[in-house]
C-alpha cells in the first residue's frame, strides 16, 4: 500500500474546543481497496476526527487530501461531493418510506418534473444486487431488520459516493449471523475499491476484517499499523495506555468474590414473576453481595427480565419479596424507595438527559427520591459529585459541562454514579459496556466487582458472555423470552456451555 496514492490523507488535524485539545496533530490515511479500523478509547478522538473529514467540524490546524488534491470539506453535503460518506451506529433513514425512495431519497429520477418509479425501483434492485442482497424495493423500509436497514444505508451511501465510506460502529446492535453478512459486503465495496474507514469497539470483529488499524489516545496519534502484525494485547496496551495487568486484577478479583458464600442474606427473591407476551414466569433469588449475570441472545428477555425487577414494567403472574417481605411494584418510584436502581441499556433515550449538566444528571435520581418539593443544597450536591467523578473517574472532571459532549464511556459512567449515590441494595445494570472501550469497560467491571465486595447485589445484564463469566456468581441463561437453565458454579463454566445450553433450549 506504501507505493499507492492515498484516496485520503489527513496530515497534523488538530481540532480546540473551549478547554480542550480534542485533537493534537493527527495524521490519517486510506488506501482505495482496504478497510481501516480506528481504535481509541471513548474520548480519544475517534468521532471528532470523524467529524472533521465529514464537515461537521472544521479543522484548527492540518491539511485533508482527496485523491492526492487538498480540501476544505465546510459542510456534510460538500464531503458527499468529495466522495466521503457516512452510516452512522443510529441508521438515519426514513423507515415508512419504501427502500426505493431510502435509497434514492432527493436524488429520485425524474422526467418532466416527475419521479420514474419503475426506473428508481429498477435501479434500488441493481445496487443492492451488487451488494449480493434481494430485496423487495417496494416495501416500506420499516419491515426489514435493523441489520438490513443498515445495508440499505451503506447502499446509498456508496451510490451517492463510492471514494470513502465511513461506518461508525455498524455491528453493536447485530447478532452473529447479521454481523457475518454485514462483513459480506464490505468485503464486497473493498473488492469494488471502495476505501472503508471502520469503527467498532469489539476487538475480534476488527481483527476479522480490517486491513491495517490507526491507534488515537487523548487526541495524539499512537501509531498506524497492519492489522496481522499487532496482537490484541498490545492493541489494547496503546489504546489504554498501560499494561494489561489491571485487567488480569480484575479477573483474578472476581475469580476470587465468586467463592463467597450463597449463604448471605436473600436481597431479592421472585417467584412465578412474569408478563404475558414479555417474560415467562421465572423463579429467581439474588443474595447481599452477589453478581448475578443474565446471559441470552439478542430478544431473549433479558430486558424484559429486568424490568419487571424495577417495576418499569407490571408483572401478572407470580410474587416478588424483597428482603423476606412480599411487595408489588406499581411503578419504578416505589422500587427506588425499596433500595432497588436500575440503569437502562439505552443510555440516550432512557437515561442522561444530554441537555443538562453532568452534575444535575447525576443528582436526578437522588432528588427524585426525595421529591422535588425538598431540594438538594448546592453545597451538598457539589460534595456528592466531585466524589463520584473522582471515584468513577469521569472524564473530563467538569461538573458543570452538558453531559451530552461526553464520550459514551464517560456517560455510562454518569448513570452509575447517579444510581450509586442513592446507596441501592440491588443495582440493575442492562448493558453498561456496550458501545464503549476497552479501559472504560474494565473500570465498569471493577466497579461492579467491588461493588459486590461491598456487599451490594447486582443483576449484570451483557450481551458478552466472557463479561458475565467473568463478574457473575451465577448466571442465569434466557432463551425465547424463558429462563431456561441456571448456572451456579462459573468457575466451572464457558462460553461454549452457555452457548450450548442456548442451542439446546432445554428448560433446567
Amino acid at each position: 500500500m506504501g507505493e499507492q496514492t492515498p484516496v485520503l490523507e489527513m496530515t497534523g488535524i488538530r481540532k480546540v474546543f473551549p478547554g480542550v485539545v480534542a485533537l493534537d496533530g493527527v495524521d490519517f490515511r486510506l488506501f482505495p481497496g482496504e478497510i481501516h479500523a480506528l481504535m481509541g478509547e471513548n474520548g480519544a478522538g475517534k468521532s471528532t476526527l470523524i467529524k472533521v473529514l465529514t464537515g461537521v467540524y472544521e479543522i484548527d490546524g492540518g491539511e485533508i487530501k482527496l485523491g492526492g488534491e487538498p480540501v476544505r470539506i465546510s459542510g456534510p453535503l460538500q464531503a458527499q461531493q468529495a466522495g466521503v460518506s457516512t452510516v452512522y451506529q443510529e441508521v438515519n433513514l426514513c423507515t415508512n418510506l419504501s427502500v426505493a425512495e431510502n435509497i434514492f431519497i432527493g436524488r429520485e429520477p425524474r422526467r418532466f418534473g416527475r419521479i420514474q418509479w419503475g426506473q428508481m425501483r429498477r435501479r434500488a434492485g441493481e445496487l443492492l444486487a451488487r451488494l449480493d442482497l434481494d430485496l423487495d424495493v417496494s416495501a416500506p423500509l420499516n419491515t426489514y431488520s435493523l441489520a438490513i436497514q443498515q445495508m440499505v444505508a451503506i447502499a446509498r451511501a456508496v451510490d451517492v459516493s463510492a471514494r470513502v465510506l465511513i461506518l461508525d460502529e455498524p455491528t453493536s446492535s447485530l447478532d452473529a449471523s447479521e454481523v457475518a453478512q454485514l462483513f459480506a459486503v464490505m468485503r464486497r465495496l473493498k473488492a469494488d475499491g471502495v476505501a472503508i474507514l471502520f469503527v467498532s469497539h469489539f476487538l475480534d470483529q476488527i481483527y476479522e476484517v480490517s486491513d491495517r488499524l490507526t491507534v488515537l489516545r487523548n487526541g495524539q496519534l499512537i501509531g498506524e499499523y497492519r492489522t496481522e502484525e499487532l496482537p490484541q494485547v498490545q492493541l489494547v496496551e496503546k489504546m489504554i495506555g498501560k499494561e494489561l495487568a489491571a485487567l488480569e486484577d480484575l479477573e483474578g478479583k472476581a475469580q476470587r468474590s465468586r467463592e463467597k458464600s450463597a449463604e448471605a442474606e436473600p436481597i431479592l427473591e421472585a417467584r412465578g414473576l412474569g408478563r404475558t407476551g414479555a417474560i415467562a414466569p421465572y423463579d429467581l433469588t439474588i443474595h447481599a453481595g452477589e453478581v448475578v449475570g443474565l446471559a441470552g441472545l439478542l430478544g431473549s428477555g433479558r430486558t424484559e427480565m429486568a424490568r419487571l425487577l424495577f417495576g418499569a414494567d407490571r408483572a401478572d403472574t407470580g410474587e416478588l419479596r424483597l428482603g423476606g417481605k412480599p411487595v408489588t411494584l406499581r411503578d419504578p418510584q416505589l422500587a427506588m424507595k425499596k433500595g432497588i436502581a436500575f440503569s437502562s441499556e439505552n443510555r440516550r433515550t432512557e437515561g442522561i438527559i444530554g441537555e443538562l449538566s453532568v452534575r444535575e444528571n447525576i443528582i436526578l435520581a437522588l432528588q427524585a427520591s426525595r421529591g422535588w418539593t425538598r431540594p438538594i443544597p448546592r453545597r451538598r450536591q457539589d460534595e456528592i459529585v466531585d466524589k463520584y467523578i473522582k471515584a468513577l473517574q469521569i472524564r473530563p472532571a467538569d461538573p458543570e459541562r452538558p453531559v451530552r459532549n461526553l464520550s459514551g464511556g464517560n456517560q455510562q459512567k454518569v448513570l452509575l454514579a447517579r444510581w450509586l449515590i442513592t446507596e441501592p441494595k440491588l443495582l440493575i445494570i442492562d448493558e453498561p459496556t456496550r458501545g464503549i472501550d476497552v479501559g472504560a469497560k474494565a473500570e465498569i467491571q471493577r466497579l461492579v466487582a467491588e461493588l459486590s465486595d461491598g456487599g451490594m447485589a447486582v443483576l449484570f445484564v451483557s450481551a458478552e458472555l466472557e463479561e458475565v463469566l467473568r463478574l457473575s456468581h451465577k448466571i442465569e441463561v434466557l432463551r425465547d423470552r424463558r429462563l431456561i437453565e441456571e448456572l451456579e458454579n462459573t468457575a466451572e463454566v464457558d462460553a461454549d456451555r452457555i452457548m450450548q445450553t442456548i442451542a439446546s433450549g432445554a428448560t433446567s
